[in-house]
C-alpha cells in the first residue's frame, strides 16, 4: 500500500524542552505539523509497594543514580516515608546533567557527589572503587534487567541492592480521542502496547509508521503492523535523521 503525503505527525514523547530541536527544524523544513503526545507515563510504586521491599533506605551510605527520572522518584518516596537524607550521604551519577538536577533537592555543594564524565557507567570506575565499602542503593524502574551497567557494578563486587522506584505504564488517552495524523512515531515496545489498549480498532491502511530501537521495530511488527521509517541505522543515527530521510521521499512522491 502506498503512503499518503504526511502533513501531521504525532510524535510519542513529551514536547522538548526549549524552544531549539531538531524536530522543530524538520517541521519548519518540510512544512508538517508535530504533535506531541506520550503514548507511556512513568509511575511511582506507592509506599506500601516500596515496604513489601524490606528495604530501609537509611541502611545506606550510596545511592547510583542512572536518570533524573530516578532522582525525582527516589526523593518523592522519600517525601512520603518522611526521610530526610543525611548530609554524609553520596550520591553516584551516571552522568553530570544528572549530578546537577540533584540540586532541585539537596544543597549540592555540601554533599559527596560523583558523576561519570563520559555518561557511561565506566566512567565511574574510580569513584565507586575508592567508595567500595560504602553500601550502595540502585534504584530503578520495574523493568531493569541485567545490562551492562549492573554487570558492571557486579563486576567490581560492591554491595548495592537494587530498588523498584517507578515502573513504566500506558498512557491513557481520553474518551473520544482518534489518532488524527498522517505518521505516528514511537520509541519504546510499551508505546505500541499503549495504541493497541487505547485505540484497538485502530488500522494502518496508508499512515506511516516510524520507530527507534531494534526491540520497538519487533513490536510494531509483532502488532501486524508496517513499519516505514526506522533508526538507528549505519546510516542514521537518530529518529530525528531517519525522518528527515523519509520526508525526503515522501515529499517527492507528490
Amino acid at each position: 500500500m502506498s503512503i499518503r503525503k504526511v502533513k501531521k505527525i504525532l510524535v510519542s514523547q513529551p514536547k522538548p524542552n526549549g524552544e531549539k530541536s531538531p524536530y522543530y527544524d524538520i517541521a519548519e523544513k518540510y512544512e508538517v505539523e508535530l504533535i506531541f503526545r506520550p503514548f507511556i507515563k512513568v509511575e511511582r510504586v506507592s509506599v506500601k509497594e516500596f515496604r513489601q521491599q524490606h528495604i530501609n533506605i537509611l541502611d545506606f551510605t550510596g545511592i547510583i543514580f542512572t536518570a533524573r527520572t530516578a532522582v525525582d522518584n527516589f526523593f518523592s518516596l522519600c517525601e512520603d516515608l518522611r526521610i530526610t537524607m543525611p548530609e554524609s550521604m553520596k550520591y553516584f551519577c551516571l552522568s553530570e546533567v544528572v549530578a546537577l538536577y540533584l540540586q532541585k533537592y539537596i544543597v549540592y555543594r555540601k554533599r559527596k557527589i560523583f558523576f561519570s564524565q563520559t555518561g557511561k557507567i565506566e566512567g565511574l570506575n574510580n569513584p565507586l572503587t575508592k567508595h567500595s565499602k560504602e553500601k550502595f542503593l540502585f534504584p530503578g524502574p520495574s523493568d531493569q534487567h541485567q545490562d551492562e551497567l549492573t554487570q558492571f557494578i557486579d563486576d567490581k563486587k560492591i554491595n548495592y541492592t537494587k530498588s523498584v522506584m517507578y515502573r513504566t505504564v500506558s498512557n491513557d488517552f481520553e474518551e473520544g480521542e482518534t489518532i488524527d495524523c498522517d505518521m505516528l512515531l514511537f520509541f519504546s515496545p510499551l508505546g505500541v502496547v499503549s495504541l493497541q489498549k487505547n485505540f484497538p480498532d485502530f488500522r494502518q491502511g496508508d499512515i506511516a509508521i516510524g520507530c527507534f530501537g531494534a526491540s520497538t521495530a519487533k513490536s510494531i511488527e509483532d502488532a501486524g503492523l508496517r513499519l516505514d521509517c526506522k533508526a538507528p541505522t549505519p546510516e542514521l543515527s537518530s529518529m530525528t535523521a531517519a525522518l528527515e530521510n523519509f520526508l525526503k521521499s515522501n515529499q517527492k512522491e507528490d
